[in-house]
């Protein structure tokens, strides 16, 4: 039996397929891979795929497993960039997952589904379903988010100096700088001083806000030069971030210091 294939038609599906399922995993860490290494994670997962198929003398269980398994480490590592083992294990676990979750959805659909008979009708309408099955499940994932509290680490950093401090992502922060219209999140005054330990910046912004007890306000903005979050094992680096200076403790019980603007992590 000879099994005659179409590698150009392949690759566009894999490469598809690969960036619809790098899209679920990316929502999954709220959206902290950027689009141009999205699509460099799928194009890599999709060459090594169609690499392994070619491979002479190499037994067809060790194609399959270079090709979804290898492909799929290639593509978290290239995309997510894990802080360590355990994070990309985990995410690697996501992403096949889904990989066999939308298998599914489409066995299902070329099964029951009648297409059209030409062969770019059919990757076409293949390609389809798993687009509407990506925009059925960010749907679900979406509503979920909003249902529960998130949390992450956030590093500020000003020149030599780095302070750690734990993040509430919240969706009802609203908060930005009148001026460039960039998000703002709010810190605790004391954290801000760690930044900062030879006294606070003269220069500040006004950010006006309104809350529940406090018809108006203006709290003092201050641009820090960089912030790295750490969120489910994957680290992002924002530059130029505005930050809110409370005075008061954030979270009565303790827990967290930081209101982090939903913006930054994709969810707004």
């Amino acid at each position: 039996m000879v099994y005659e294939i179409y590698m150009d038609s392949l690759f566009l599906v894999n490469f598809v397929m690969n960036l619809y399922l790098l899209m679920m995993v990316n929502r999954g860490v709220r959206r902290t891979a950027t689009r141009l290494r999205l699509i460099g994670g799928a194009l890599a997962g999709a060459f090594l795929y169609c690499i392994s198929l070619i491979l002479p003398y190499v037994p067809a269980l060790l194609k399959l497993i270079i090709g979804t398994a290898a492909a799929s480490v290639l593509m978290v590592k290239l995309v997510f960039r894990p802080v360590d083992l355990k994070a990309c294990f985990r995410l690697t676990e996501n992403l096949i997952g889904y990989s066999f979750l939308l298998g599914s959805v489409l066995l299902f659909f070329m099964r029951y589904v009648h297409g059209g008979t030409e062969k770019s009708m059919g990757i076409a309408a293949l390609m389809g379903a798993g687009g509407l099955f990506y925009l059925l499940f960010t749907y679900r994932m979406e509503n979920r988010q909003k249902e529960k509290k998130h949390f992450c680490k956030v590093t500020l950093i000003c020149g030599e100096q780095k302070v750690s401090a734990t993040a509430l992502v919240d969706t009802g922060n609203g908060l930005r700088e009148p001026v460039s219209g960039k998000p703002v999140s709010i810190v605790e005054s004391e954290v801000l001083r760690q930044l900062w330990p030879e006294g606070m910046p003269q220069l500040y912004r006004a950010i006006p806000y309104h809350s529940v007890g406090c018809a108006h306000g203006i709290l003092k903005g201050y641009e820090v030069p960089e912030m790295i979050v750490e969120a489910d094992g994957v680290q992002s680096t924002l530059y130029q971030v505005y930050l809110g200076a409370g005075e008061q403790r954030i979270a009565s019980g303790g827990g967290y210091e930081m209101i982090l603007h939903p913006q930054l992590m994709g969810m707004d």
